[in-house]
């Protein structure tokens, strides 16, 4: 006789957590197709479901969403052939067909939700300066008290998001993101198979760096280990690797 997961929330009021992806874009920096990153979706949602949480998926604009192809783990790179819980999810229609039809970040009701999170991926880089909505929803979550986490490059969400005095919500605070090293990483590996000249970089501009300019507490544990910070009910998670942990972070803030 089974008694049921002890860790599972009251199926009578679940928790509820808001993940946000980017629309698609196209690189100024490359010219390349840039969108989220699988692991950063998949991996907390396993997370949050298996703890009897319900998810939903919303983008700035609404409407479909497209990984960026190295996330995959079908792509032939190979990078991500081992993430077999991306691998799940894109096999199954139900859950690859909610990438199709994202909600508006504006309709995210902030007495439905207990957590937004933001995913990563490339183009948030490119498409969060002009997502008006996302910066004052991000706030609004953090300012009501309840769950505001940003991953990868979804923390670039912090160059924008203020509190309700008008401050940067990064500022003074300890948060991690995207590191320079990893940056350099990228920047060196595009190099050596000639897709940039050496005075281009993947990326316009960089989350360490910006985050340090905020006045935050910035945060790093190495080139591409597993790493997420929580200050109070702000979590953040440092790249693509980190999305278990960084979930895990939110279930701890949420009590369960």
């Amino acid at each position: 006789m089974s008694l049921g997961n002890p860790n599972a929330v009251n199926p009578r009021k679940p928790r509820r957590v808001a993940i946000v992806l980017s629309n698609p874009a196209v690189s100024t920096t490359t010219g390349w197709p840039v969108g989220f990153w699988w692991s950063e979706l998949t991996h907390p949602w396993h997370l949050f479901t298996e703890r009897g949480y319900e998810v939903e998926l919303f983008s700035p604009r609404g409407g479909a969403c497209e990984a960026d192809a190295m996330s995959d783990p079908r792509d032939p790179s190979g990078y991500s052939a081992s993430d077999l819980l991306s691998l799940g999810f894109i096999s199954t229609p139900r859950l690859a067909g909610l990438v199709k039809e994202t909600r508006p970040v504006a309709e995210i009701s902030l007495d439905r939700f207990d957590a937004i999170l933001v995913a990563g991926g490339q183009a948030p880089m490119f498409t969060f300066e002009s997502a008006t909505d996302l910066h004052a929803k991000f706030a609004a979550f953090h300012d009501a008290g309840k769950i505001a986490c940003a991953l990868c490059h979804g923390v670039a969400i912090l160059r924008w998001a203020r509190r309700s005095d008008g401050t940067l919500l990064a500022r003074g605070r300890t948060v991690t993101g995207f590191a320079n090293v990893e940056e350099d990483f990228a920047d060196e590996a595009v190099w050596k198979m000639n897709l940039l000249p050496r005075d281009r970089h993947v990326m316009p501009w960089r989350i360490e760096d910006e985050l340090r300019a905020s006045g935050a507490n910035y945060l790093q544990a190495g080139a591409w280990r597993s790493f997420a910070v929580r200050d109070g009910n702000l979590v953040t998670g440092q790249q693509n690797f980190s999305g278990a942990e960084t979930a895990a972070l939110v279930v701890e803030a949420l009590g369960r």
